[in-house]
C-alpha cells in the first residue's frame, strides 16, 4: 500500500482505492492470511477524551503487531499543564513512530500533524471518527459481501460519526441517509465534501424523517443523542430525538435483511431497544471487534509492515 507515513486526520484524506484497500486488508488481517510484524515501533496514545474501545482496540492492535505502546496521558504529562501543542508534538516525533489522539478540537490534530513528521491518526474530535468508520464499513462488507450500492441509514445527532459516515460511504459507494432533528443536523460544509466525494457512486441525502430514511435501507446505524461534552443538555434532548429512536417499527421499515450497528457506549431504551440491540439483525459485537481489526491494517499501513 501507499499509506507508509501518512497522516489520518479525515476520511476525506483517503482516495476510494485507499478505502477500499485498508478494508479489504483489515478483512485479511481478521482472517489470518497476513501476519504483519512492526517490531521497536511505538504507538503514543494521547487521549483527553475517555475511552474503551479506541484505546483497548489501539493498543491491542499495536501489540499483535509485535509493537510497543505508551499512554500519554495529560495529568501525567507536560500537555496538562498546558505545554505548546507544536512543541509537544516536536518532541514526541523524535520518541515514537506514529501518534493516535482522541481530544475535542479538529484544529488541535491538525496542528500535531503540521508539526510532526510521524504519522498521526485521529482516534476522534467533535468533528470526525474516522477510525469508528473503518470498522463499519468492514462489518458492512461481512455482512452482504459488498459496500457499493447498499443504502446505510443513520438516525440521531448529525456528529461527528454521522460527518465519517458520510465521507466515508461515499468514497466508497454507499448510499447514506442521516435523518435528525431539525437544528441537530450534520455540518453543511461535511455535507458538501461527502457529495463531492460521492460522484456517481451513491447519494447523500439530509431529511429530518426517520420513516423515510429508513425504507428499504440495508443497514440502520445510530449513535447517542448527547456526545462526551453535552452531558448537561442529554434529558432535554429525550423527547426531540425519540422519533428518531431504532426500534422494531424502524427496523421493520428497513430492508428484511438489514443489520443494526451502534459504535457504543448505547444508551438502551433511548437512541435503540434492548429487542433491537440484543436482536438477530444486530452486527454490534462484531462491528467493535472490527475496530482492532481496521486499526491493526491502519497501524500496519502508516508503519510500511504491509
Amino acid at each position: 500500500m501507499s499509506f507508509q507515513g501518512r497522516d489520518l486526520l479525515s476520511l476525506a484524506d483517503l482516495s476510494q482505492t485507499e478505502l477500499t484497500d485498508l478494508i479489504d486488508l483489515s478483512a485479511r488481517l481478521k482472517a489470518g492470511k497476513l501476519t504483519p510484524q512492526c517490531p521497536n515501533q511505538v504507538l503514543g496514545l494521547i487521549f483527553n477524551k475517555a475511552s474503551t474501545r479506541t484505546r483497548v482496540s489501539f493498543s491491542v492492535a499495536m501489540y499483535q503487531l509485535s509493537g510497543q505502546v505508551i499512554d500519554l496521558n495529560a495529568n501525567m504529562t507536560q500537555i496538562g499543564r498546558g505545554e505548546p501543542t507544536a512543541d509537544t508534538a516536536r518532541v514526541l516525533d523524535r520518541y515514537v513512530d506514529v501518534l493516535a489522539i482522541r481530544t475535542y478540537a479538529q484544529s488541535e490534530i491538525e496542528e500535531f500533524a503540521q508539526h510532526a513528521e510521524i504519522p498521526v491518526i485521529n482516534a476522534l474530535t467533535d468533528l470526525e471518527h474516522p477510525c469508528q468508520i473503518l470498522a463499519d464499513l468492514l462489518t458492512v462488507q461481512e455482512a452482504f459481501g459488498t459496500c457499493a450500492g447498499l443504502t446505510l441509514t443513520y438516525l440521531g445527532d448529525g456528529n461527528n460519526v454521522a460527518h465519517s459516515l458520510m465521507l466515508g460511504c461515499a468514497l466508497i459507494g454507499i448510499n447514506i441517509r442521516v435523518a435528525t432533528p431539525a437544528g441537530y443536523e450534520p455540518s453543511p460544509a461535511v455535507v458538501e465534501r461527502a457529495r463531492e466525494l460521492s460522484r456517481d457512486r451513491s447519494e447523500v441525502t439530509i431529511t429530518r424523517d426517520p420513516q423515510a430514511a429508513a425504507q428499504g435501507a440495508q443497514a440502520l446505524y445510530t449513535d447517542v443523542w448527547a456526545s462526551m461534552g453535552q452531558e448537561d443538555s442529554a434529558e432535554n434532548r429525550i423527547p426531540i430525538f425519540q422519533p428518531f429512536q431504532i426500534n422494531s417499527s424502524i427496523l421493520g421499515l428497513a430492508d428484511p435483511e438489514a443489520i443494526v450497528l451502534h459504535c457504543l457506549p448505547a444508551h438502551r431504551g433511548e437512541e435503540i431497544t434492548e429487542a433491537v440491540m440484543e436482536g438477530r439483525q444486530s452486527r454490534i459485537w462484531d462491528q467493535a471487534e472490527n475496530r482492532m481489526h481496521a486499526q491493526k491494517a491502519l497501524l500496519a499501513a502508516v508503519l510500511g509492515a504491509v
